[in-house]
Order: C-alpha cells, then sequence, then structure tokens
C-alpha cells in the first residue's frame, strides 16, 4: 500500500484586506501518494503556482492545514521549515536556474553541499544523478553550451540531489519545444514510478496529459475536476501492452 506524503485540509491562501483582498487558493484539499505523477492544469491566474508553493512549505496557508509526511506544517516556525524543505522536496522550474559558470557537474554539486553532502561523495552522486536523467556524457559542459532540454535535465537533476520523496514542477516545460518537452515529463513520469516519488507537476499543456495517473484542474483558486488515469491508459503511458 502506497504512503500517504502530503495532505491539504481545507487550505486556503489570502492576499490582501478588505476590498484588495484575493483568494488565491480556495479550501483545496488533497491526499497525495507516493509513486505517482500528478498533473495540475487550469487557466493563468486559477492559482496553480500558489498552490504549488504551499505545497512545497514556501507558503503558509492563511487557513486551513497541511501535513508533510508526519508533520504538520502549517504549525511549523520558520526555522523548521527550510529543514523540512530540504530534507522531503525537490523543485524544477520552468527558467532552469543554472549558475553560468558551474559546469553541470559543478552545479548538481552544490545543491548536495547544500544538503550536506561534500567532497568525493557529492561529485560521485553529481555524476550518478546526471548519468540517471541522461546526461552522463556532458558532465563538464557550461550551461552556455547546453540545450534547453539539456539544461532542464540538469535541473532535474539537481533537484533529486539527496534523494527527496517529492518532486514539484513548475511548467518546467515552458522553455521547450514540444518535442523536448514531452520527453522532460516522460522523465518525471518515470522518476515518480520507478523511483516511488510523488511528483506533481503544473503545466499548460494538454498534450502530455495522457503521461499522468492523476489530472486536476484549477479553477479561481478551486480544484473543479479531478481525473484518475484507467488501467490502459496508464500501461500505454509506461509503455506497455495489453
Amino acid at each position: 500500500m502506497s504512503r500517504t506524503v502530503l495532505v491539504l485540509d481545507r487550505v486556503s491562501k489570502v492576499y490582501g484586506e478588505g476590498a484588495s483582498t484575493v483568494i488565491a487558493v480556495r479550501d483545496v484539499s488533497l491526499e497525495l501518494t507516493e509513486g505517482r505523477f500528478v498533473l495540475l492544469m487550469g487557466p493563468s491566474g486559477s492559482g496553480k503556482t500558489t498552490l504549488l508553493l504551499l505545497m512545497g512549505c514556501l507558503l503558509k496557508p492563511t487557513r486551513g492545514r497541511l501535513f508533510l509526511f508526519e508533520h504538520e506544517v502549517s504549525a511549523l516556525d520558520e526555522r523548521t521549515l527550510p529543514l523540512l524543505r530540504r530534507r522531503y522536496i525537490g523543485f524544477v522550474f520552468q527558467t532552469f536556474n543554472l549558475f553560468p559558470a558551474l559546469t553541470a557537474l559543478e552545479n548538481v554539486e552544490l545543491a548536495l553541499n547544500l544538503k550536506g553532502i561534500n567532497g568525493r561523495r557529492a561529485r560521485r552522486q553529481a555524476a550518478e544523478l546526471l548519468a540517471r536523467v541522461g546526461l552522463g556524457e556532458r558532465l563538464h559542459f557550461l550551461p552556455r553550451d547546453l540545450s534547453g532540454g539539456e539544461k532542464q535535465r540538469v535541473a532535474l537533476a539537481r533537484a533529486l540531489a539527496g534523494d527527496p520523496p517529492i518532486l514539484l514542477a513548475d511548467e518546467p516545460t515552458g522553455m521547450l519545444d514540444s518535442r523536448t518537452g514531452r520527453q522532460i515529463v516522460e522523465l518525471l513520469a518515470e522518476l515518480a514510478r520507478t523511483e516511488n516519488r510523488l511528483v506533481f507537476m503544473v503545466t499548460h499543456d494538454p498534450r502530455v496529459r495522457d503521461l499522468a495517473d492523476e489530472v486536476l484542474v484549477m479553477e479561481d483558486g478551486s480544484i473543479v475536476a479531478r481525473e484518475h488515469a484507467t488501467e490502459e491508459t496508464a500501461a500505454a503511458s509506461r509503455g506497455e501492452r495489453r
């Protein structure tokens, strides 16, 4: 039985007061388990990124409760939250945010250093992570010498530093062409299923929804639809024949 790794219990995020009040996330409840690839879709301004930031402990809810494993995030102080983030969550963003003067290997090494892994151990793990995302031959390339898809693979390897059980991805294909973008989404789906992680991805691209185990649709801060993959769709996305 899969473990529950993230729970949102009637979570809301409100900005401003009075006439200027904006409800970015409205009364969202979710229970998410390991080993699944979940897509969050919806129009711009619907609250998708705010919800992702709440799930990633980068924002605290105005109302409701959020649990990361056994930890009630909404009740933790600001000193504890960064420790929890580093332990449990990896982030992938639309912009690659790589250090331009560092090689692919050094960019991933730095992420490992920040999680307390240093020296030869960090270099070995960085090389292993880059090989895992298909960049074993690009270890010593600078970002300027990598394609957009390769840069996003470096960013993904960096997000895997420290082996977090949760990956949160905000429009990771937004700066990529459709073919390269699908390859990145296929890799995220594989990481969820073969390594038993929760991978939760925000996207505008309906062409990749067939790869997901579950698709959530958000409008005006609320989850308005929730679709689960059929057994046939799930098998097809894994490349299986039935």
